[in-house]
């Protein structure tokens, strides 16, 4: 086992009285526990665990989580459609839970519920997994799950598939791609990583050019800000624009997704507002602009004009010689001001835990440019490919037709899902531990936030940390789990032809729940 998974000993010490209590308790009065106790509630602190090694850290809490949490308040999900309670059958293609704010009750202190992680902690046995899973399938093949489900259980210590149902076998994957697409990006650009948007200033035409980078987290007052830098470099500068173009450049291939125009996704440009949003949301299906990239350049054209520069147009254009990728270029003389987006870790935990389709889009096409591939849907597919296949995962027979999951074109294994995750604990790959700390928490945070309330599957919350995943007739479930020996394991299950969804993920949530009760020797 890895120095990574034993350090965590001596973070979470082994209370299982506490544990027992904890899974007797009522979902309701969990939850609420979780919201007064904060960073420390006893779902979120056992989850944890398994992270616990991880950075950035601040004052004892991850930077990431913090902000989320300042910024969302006890929000548990987001306003998404299939993947969370009150979402109907066949409705929509992502993921999401319903959001209800949750009351508030006193709230005890909290404990920690975990067995510790450590050496000491055995491993299942292929044999008692087999006994835990294999009646679940049976159960509810064809009923809750759909006539094809495929299964894959991995020992994280020792990267070791322990129990396989047609793990090896290419499925739709849905959202849980975006495990994929994270990864990829992770590795090609590092956690530090910070997407630009760049405004510079083109002397042949007299023009300032808005030159997207590929952000789609741009917010109205981080381009109020640009704008009055800009403004600024522009006066002292004694420059005199005419006009202020946008260059969309950064970006190949048509801007439209192929599900065609689609509430979860934003037409696929470099340069946008709000990701496009029309209705102030943050997350979810919205409204989009047909025309994200030309709002955001009159939006930018008129807050220099509140500044002082005063223009009398804004024309889609290039950028100079150089500044025409959104990596920027040469003659650094020709930029006046730029924004960078927050690290690309924190905006992987973002993704995750919403299931955000513009993020996972964009990170793709950041691989794209990374590796000098086209940014479009045939270069972000050789490029995450090749940085998946470096990281010596199963790639093949693996198609990615986009980085969201949003295609039913798309094609990864269980195998693969399971293996990548526990590749992501390996303490020789710390780049990857965003895919661990920004997944969500069984029953707590994001996509599962309101899940994992059903007698079977309440023995998961707090401990299951997972991607979701869901199309019309495909769900899937992604992550760690650890098991009541305290041992970190990793999983996916995919079920494809499922009437009910809801059906479908209580089914998955319980499997997950099977494995954390269990030693399964």
């Amino acid at each position: 086992m890895n120095r990574w998974v034993r350090s965590l000993d001596a973070v979470d010490r082994p209370i299982r009285t506490v544990r027992l209590r904890w899974r007797t308790t009522p979902p309701r009065q969990r939850r609420t526990w979780q919201t007064a106790a904060g960073a420390a509630a006893v779902g979120l602190a056992a989850a944890l665990t398994a992270v616990a090694a991880t950075g950035p850290w601040d004052s004892g809490q991850r930077k990431a989580e913090r902000a989320w949490a300042a910024e969302h308040g006890a929000d548990s999900g987001q306003g998404h459609t299939d993947d969370g309670r009150g979402a109907q059958a066949g409705a929509g293609t992502g993921d999401g839970t319903d959001g209800k704010a949750l009351g508030a009750e006193p709230a005890p202190s909290a404990e920690p519920v975990l067995a510790a992680l450590g050496d000491r902690a055995a491993a299942p046995t292929e044999k008692g997994l087999d006994k835990a899973l294999r009646p679940l399938l049976r159960k509810y093949e064809g009923k809750a799950l759909g006539k094809r489900t495929t299964v894959s259980v991995v020992d994280v210590g020792t990267g070791r598939e322990l129990f396989s149902a047609g793990g090896g076998e290419p499925v739709v994957p849905a959202s849980t791609i975006k495990l994929a697409t994270a990864a990829a990006a992770l590795s090609a650009l590092g956690g530090e990583h910070r997407i630009p948007t760049r405004a510079v200033w083109d002397a042949g035409d007299k023009r300032v050019v808005l030159v997207g980078g590929g952000d789609p987290t741009l917010t109205e007052s981080q381009l109020e800000a640009l704008a009055a830098d800009t403004a600024k470099a522009v006066r002292s500068r004694g420059l005199e624009p005419r006009s202020v173009g946008y260059d969309v450049t950064g970006y190949d291939g048509p801007q439209q997704h192929p599900i065609g125009v689609n509430d979860n996704i934003a037409p696929l440009t470099p340069l946008m507002l709000n990701a496009a949003r029309v209705d102030n949301s943050t997350r979810g299906p919205a409204p989009r602009a047909a025309n994200p990239a030309a709002d955001a350049a009159v939006a930018f054209a008129t807050m220099l004009r509140d500044n002082g520069v005063d223009t009398d147009r804004t024309v889609k254009t290039e950028a100079p010689a150089g500044w025409n990728r959104a990596k920027g270029g040469a003659d650094s003389r020709a930029l006046l001001a730029e924004h960078r987006s927050a690290p690309l870790a924190e905006l992987v935990e973002r993704m995750l835990l919403h299931s955000d389709n513009d993020l996972a889009e964009a990170l793709a096409r950041q691989t794209a440019m990374a590796a000098g591939k086209p940014a479009d849907f045939a270069g972000t597919e050789k490029a995450v490919k090749a940085r998946l296949a470096a990281l010596d995962l199963p790639v093949e027979r693996m198609r990615l037709v986009d980085g969201s999951g949003l295609s039913r074109g798309d094609r990864l294994s269980t195998r693969f899902l399971a293996t990548l995750l526990a590749r992501a604990a390996d303490e020789r790959r710390p780049e990857l531990r965003p895919l661990l700390t920004g997944m969500p928490v069984a029953g707590f945070t994001g996509t599962l936030g309101g899940r994992y309330d059903t007698p079977d599957a309440t023995a998961g919350a707090g401990l299951v940390r997972a991607k979701t995943g869901t199309l019309t007739g495909v769900n899937s479930l992604a992550g760690t789990v650890v098991d009541a020996d305290g041992r970190l394991l990793s999983f996916a299950f995919v079920t494809t032809g499922t009437a009910d969804p809801r059906a479908a993920q209580n089914a998955l949530d319980t499997m997950a729940a099977t494995v954390a009760r269990c030693g399964c020797r």
